[in-house]
C-alpha cells in the first residue's frame, strides 16, 4: 500500500489544511511531526491552520502531577469543536491520532462533514483503548482508531509496527514517515575527550517513559561502583535510581542540543511489550544527531535504527547493559566510530530536510484526492 501520487503540479491558490495536533509545541510528538515541518508544507502550497487540542499549560500541569479539572477539559472539547466548525474552508483535516479523545469514531466522522482527513500515529495509541481495563471503554472505543484509519484519505505512521497495524485496519493509503530530526539544530561532538569528568550516560524523555530507566538501576549502580559515572537525565524531573549519581537538566527546546552535547553515551531501554514495540526510537536519533554513541534494547524500531556494532550497541538484560556501557566507557575510539556512523544514518534517512518535503508531498496529494 502506498501514499497518494506526489506529482509536482500545484494549484494556483494554496490548499487550505486544518491541522489538529494533540498538543502545542511543548508536546514532543506534535512539535516534531506537526509544527517543525510547517515550512516544508508552505513550500508545497499548503496553507495550514494549527488548532492543538491541549495547550502547553496542560502539559505543564500534567508533568507536575496536577491533573486538569473537568471544566478546563470541557473547554478543550469546545475549542476543538469550534476549530472544526470555524475552518470550513479547509479542504483537508490533518489529525494527530484522533480529533476528539474518548468519543466514538462515528461521532468524529460526522463532525468532519465529509471532508477528507489524514491521520498521524507515532506510537501504538490504539492499545490505550483496546487494552483499557474497563470493559465499557473497550466495547465503545476498542476499535475506534481502526475505524478512523479505514475511512482516512491517508494514514501516516512512524514505524513498521504501526504500518502493519494500519494495513490490518484497512488503510486505503499509507505513508511510513519516521519522526524527523532537524539535524541543523545539532552539532556533532567536536571537543576533545573530557578528562577527569567521569563517564556521562544520557537519557532524554518525559515522565511517561522515565519508568523504562528502572531497568538500568542495577547496571548503572554496578558501573558507578567501579568508577566515576553520572546519569544525565534531560526532562521534567529527576529519575532517582538507587545508587546512581544523577545530574538533572530541565528540558527546553532551545537548550536540548547543548544538554545532549554534554553526555558521552545515550541510552534507550525498553521492555518487550506490545506498546513498546510501537515506539519509534526518537531518543536514539536525538543522541545520534548530537554525535553520541547509543545503547538500546533490541525492541521494535530500535532494531531498525541500531545495527549492533555499527550504528550503536544492543543490550537486552542487566549483564549486557553492564558489558556494553563498560565497553563504551573504556574505549573512546569505539564511541567515536559508533557516533560517526549514527550521525551519518540520521543525515541520510531521518533529517527534517529530507522527510519534511516527503510529508508535504503526501499531504498535497491527499488534498487533491
Amino acid at each position: 500500500m502506498t501514499a497518494p501520487s506526489t506529482s509536482a503540479h500545484r494549484d494556483a491558490a494554496p490548499r487550505r489544511v486544518l491541522a489538529l495536533p494533540r498538543y502545542d509545541r511543548l508536546g514532543a510528538s506534535s512539535r516534531l511531526r506537526f509544527f517543525d515541518p510547517l515550512s516544508h508544507l508552505a513550500a508545497a502550497g499548503l496553507d495550514v491552520a494549527m488548532a492543538p487540542f491541549f495547550d502547553d499549560a496542560y502539559l505543564q500541569r500534567l508533568y507536575s502531577g496536577r491533573p486538569m479539572n473537568g471544566w478546563a477539559l470541557a473547554g478543550r472539547y469546545r475549542q476543538r469543536l469550534g476549530a472544526l466548525a470555524g475552518h470550513r474552508g479547509a479542504g483537508l483535516l490533518w489529525i494527530e491520532k484522533e480529533a476528539l479523545p474518548w468519543l466514538p469514531a462515528g461521532l468524529e466522522r460526522r463532525l468532519f462533514r465529509g471532508r477528507p482527513y489524514v491521520l498521524d500515529f507515532d506510537d501504538a495509541w490504539h492499545l490505550r483503548y483496546a487494552g483499557h481495563p474497563r470493559a465499557p471503554v473497550r466495547r465503545l472505543l476498542g476499535t475506534k482508531l481502526e475505524r478512523l484509519v479505514a475511512a482516512s484519505a491517508l494514514t501516516v505512521v512512524a514505524n513498521e509496527a504501526l504500518a502493519d497495524w494500519a494495513e490490518r485496519a484497512g488503510a486505503r493509503a499509507l505513508l511510513r514517515l519516521p519522526t524527523p530530526v532537524d539535524l541543523a539544530r545539532y552539532q556533532a561532538a567536536s571537543t576533545p575527550e573530557r578528562r577527569g569528568a567521569g563517564f556521562r550516560v544520557g537519557w532524554i524523555g518525559t515522565p511517561s517513559s522515565a519508568r523504562y530507566l528502572r531497568a538500568l538501576a542495577e547496571p548503572l549502580a554496578a558501573l558507578a561502583a567501579g568508577g566515576p559515572l553520572t546519569l544525565v537525565t534531560i526532562g521534567t524531573s529527576p529519575v532517582g535510581l538507587p545508587g546512581v549519581p544523577e545530574e538533572f537538566i530541565p528540558w527546553s527546546e532551545a537548550g536540548e542540543p547543548a544538554a545532549l552535547a554534554g553526555i558521552d553515551v545515550g541510552v534507550m531501554p525498553l521492555p518487550h511489550t506490545p506498546f513498546a514495540q510501537g515506539k519509534s526510537g526518537f531518543k536514539l536519533l536525538q543522541y545520534m544527531a548530537a554525535g553520541k554513541a547509543v545503547v538500546a534494547s533490541p525492541v521494535g524500531e530500535n532494531r531498525r535504527i541500531v545495527t549492533d556494532g555499527v550504528t550503536g550497541l544492543w543490550a537486552d538484560d542487566p549483564a549486557q547493559w553492564v558489558q556494553t556501557l563498560g565497553a563504551l566507557r573504556d574505549d573512546a575510539d569505539l564511541r567515536r566510530r559508533l557516533a560517526m556512523a549514527g550521525r551519518e544514518l540520521v543525515a541520510r534517512d531521518y533529517d527534517l530536510a529530507i522527510l519534511g518535503p516527503r510529508l508535504a508531498a503526501a499531504l498535497a496529494g491527499a488534498a487533491r484526492a
